[in-house]
């Protein structure tokens, strides 16, 4: 039987109702919820085939194992995206765009960057294995979609993997908000990857060190450092604006 996974929260659900909606193999609603957005969701589901259970809020609960699901939680086939480094980029058409996160352990803050990268054409996230979020159903639900769009890698060794990049001919920009650099002087129209640290730490030292160049961020307030998925977005459309510019 093929793997499943739980989809929780309208724009989950949405989204893979709109990409491969033969996937769904059922979907549990709340059953005192009535309003225009969720009957909305039912036509939908109906006209697909989908079965649909009411149920109570406990129930709802228990499937999306404590992770905001708005009265809908979906349970469906795993979608393959690739697994493989040397697969993501071999099928890539034009410069990649990658995009890597050192130490970002928050499930809200990994599926926000997700959803980033999504919109910013990123061909794959890649992260290391022992000091970073998985795929959650809470990180699933944030990235409203982008989790079965992007392909998001964890790999045993970090500064290897940026090592074999950079074989490729792949620019790392890491991102340092003491760099004398800014993002907008770094040139990010080739095969690049941005490289994110977690907030407050940073990256970590040998992920740092195997970059090729460090950009910051022009900061005018008062505050120090932005949210991680906010300075992702930030340098991810730096580099489409480049691109179409």
């Amino acid at each position: 039987m093929a793997a499943t996974q739980v989809l929780a929260g309208f724009h989950a659900v949405i989204a893979r109702m709109r990409q491969a909606p033969a996937t769904i193999r059922e979907v549990y609603v709340e059953s005192q919820r009535r309003d225009k957005r969720m009957q909305t969701l039912l036509d939908q589901l109906g006209q697909a085939g989908v079965s649909v259970h009411p149920v109570g809020v406990e129930r709802l609960d228990g499937l999306a194992g404590g992770a905001r699901h708005q009265g809908v939680v979906a349970v469906a086939d795993a979608r393959k995206l690739a697994n493989d480094l040397d697969e993501v980029l071999d099928g890539v058409e034009g410069p990649p765009l990658l995009l890597i996160l050192d130490g970002i352990t928050d499930p809200h803050n990994l599926g926000a960057c997700l959803r980033t990268a999504d919109a910013a054409g990123v061909h794959a996230v890649i992260a290391p294995r022992d000091r970073a979020a998985g795929l959650s159903t809470v990180a699933q639900r944030v990235a409203c979609g982008a989790a079965d769009s992007v392909p998001y890698l964890m790999v045993t060794n970090l500064a290897r993997t940026m090592r074999e990049l950079k074989d490729r001919d792949i620019w790392l920009i890491g991102t340092d908000d003491q760099a004398t650099q800014t993002m907008h002087t770094v040139d990010a129209t080739g095969p690049v990857a941005w490289v994110m640290g977690a907030e407050g730490e940073g990256m970590r030292r040998l992920t740092r060190e195997t970059c090729d160049v460090l950009a910051r961020i022009p900061m005018l307030g008062s505050v120090e450092s932005l949210n991680v998925s906010v300075a992702t977005g930030v340098c991810l459309f730096e580099t489409v604006r480049q691109r179409q510019g």
